[in-house]
């Protein structure tokens, strides 16, 4: 078997690119009705099109991949990855990006199995520092790649981006295949293909009313029958789940209190990262006469928050020896508490642009123990059986966290704005708004995180295997 540590190096790069496929299209998303001549309502769908795909597929990619192989698995959503990229670049109009996009976000199912890889196949001492790696790239590959896309927009055409992400896609396929170990942990059983089914649709019901609210009105029909409608459908979903032999998802296992409230903090800590990519960005870019930005441009502004990224990295091994001695449940803890610290910062200083940087290295201390923490927290807490569905439900929280967040601070910013040379844009008011709420989320992963039980729940026994 290859070395241990290039077996998480790979690991940790398609969870790279995985991140990446969130941040591709910022640089020219608020050009993308000019460029693909459709109206601003339809040209949001290039981006919620990823994000529903991503919620639906990553619980039900875990659990394939327990039951058929986590590599195999992985090695099928690059695949997929791939050829949506493939699809996107190639694509005459809106409807095919919107395709290409939705294959896309099948990719990130890569990190809960990444994670759970590390667990079948890693030294039991190893295992946490690699975990603290591969979920540090959940921000490095948004932070790194926020300036890379924005260079390839400004010197290429935009279509360019696409290829540049098949490519990534196809090293990353070469290089599972070739380093990554065959699983050989199953769960036998059948797949269980009407929990998928109930799952997706209710998922997507409450993602798109969630998402959408902003546009089609939080009272209207559309928004109230997908949400009510997909709450329901989720409801029967675990009716259904908890009277079957071989469940989509043991919900029993997911009310465990410590899986239970990991997974609660885990939408209060995607809700404040993204928060967080959602303000920052647009303070730096905004037009000083605006009197809420700085003026920057999309790949200066970049700069400032690629070093969020950059202490995710370098943090990871230090979260990965602080788990070892006190627990992950410290590491929440701590990063619920930074990620307070940084909106608390701009809260009182937002004046200069080192402010802002400031903050985003904060973001980076919170997102990088706080991400650590939650599978760890999760693999000591589930059966090994169970690793890959748990920690896809695990994913699909935060994706539910940045889902709800993108939803309100967009609606705060869009109800607080002007006009400025015919365009609506934030108001100061609004970015302090957006600035609170996220402070708040971060309140809520505290509380929550101090609640979390630290004792081992019984399960089967690591395997341990040789250096």
């Amino acid at each position: 078997m290859p070395r241990q540590g290039v077996i998480v190096a790979v690991l940790a790069y398609t969870g790279l690119v995985s991140s990446f496929m969130f941040t591709l299209m910022v640089p020219i998303q608020s050009k993308l009705p000019e460029l693909l001549n459709s109206s601003r309502e339809d040209t949001a769908w290039v981006v919620t099109s990823t994000l529903l795909a991503a919620a639906v597929i990553t619980p039900i990619a875990g659990r394939l991949g327990d039951m058929y192989g986590k590599r195999r698995i992985v090695l099928v959503l690059l695949l997929v990855m791939v050829a949506g990229s493939v699809i996107a670049a190639f694509a005459p109009g809106i409807v095919w990006i919107i395709v290409g996009r939705t294959l896309q976000g099948a990719i990130v199912g890569v990190v809960p199995l990444g994670i759970s890889i590390l667990r079948d196949v890693l030294h039991e001492n190893r295992v946490d520092s690699a975990i603290a790696l591969i979920s540090a790239t959940l921000g490095v590959g948004g932070a790194l790649g926020l300036p890379i896309s924005a260079l390839i927009t400004e010197r290429s055409d935009w279509h360019f981006l696409f290829w540049v992400a098949a490519g990534l896609g196809v090293l990353g396929f070469v290089l599972v295949l070739w380093i990554v170990p065959v699983s050989v942990l199953r769960t036998a059983g059948r797949f269980d293909f009407v929990g998928a089914a109930g799952l997706a649709v209710g998922l997507i019901g409450i993602l798109l009313a969630v998402s959408r609210g902003n546009s089609w009105g939080w009272t209207s029909p559309a928004t109230l029958a997908t949400g009510l409608g997909g709450l329901v459908v989720l409801l029967v979903w675990g009716w259904f789940e908890l009277r079957i032999g071989e469940p989509l998802l043991d919900l029993r296992v997911a009310a465990r209190p410590a899986v239970l409230l990991t997974n609660i903090a885990s939408v209060a800590m995607g809700f404040s990262l993204f928060a967080s990519n959602v303000v920052y960005p647009q303070m730096l870019e905004l037009p000083v006469a605006t009197g809420a930005g700085f003026g920057l441009s999309l790949l200066a502004a970049s700069f400032i928050i690629m070093p969020s990224g950059i202490v995710m990295m370098v943090l990871s091994p230090v979260a990965g020896g602080l788990a070892r001695r006190t627990g992950p449940k410290l590491l929440l803890i701590i990063g619920a508490t930074a990620l307070l610290a940084a909106y608390s910062f701009s809260l009182v200083f937002a004046s200069e642009v080192w402010h802002i940087l400031i903050a985003n290295v904060l973001i980076g201390v919170g997102i990088g123990f706080g991400y650590a923490s939650m599978p760890m927290l999760i693999m000591r807490s589930v059966p090994q059986s169970e690793t890959g569905a748990s920690n896809g439900l695990n994913a699909l929280f935060r994706s539910l966290g940045t889902s709800v967040a993108a939803a309100v601070v967009g609606a705060v910013l869009a109800s607080y704005s002007v006009d400025f040379g015919g365009t609506q844009v934030p108001t100061s008011t609004a970015f302090t708004l957006s600035l609170i709420l996220g402070g708040a989320a971060a309140v809520v992963a505290l509380v929550v995180g101090l609640f979390i039980p630290t004792r081992r729940a019984a399960q089967e026994r690591h395997p341990s295997l040789p250096e």
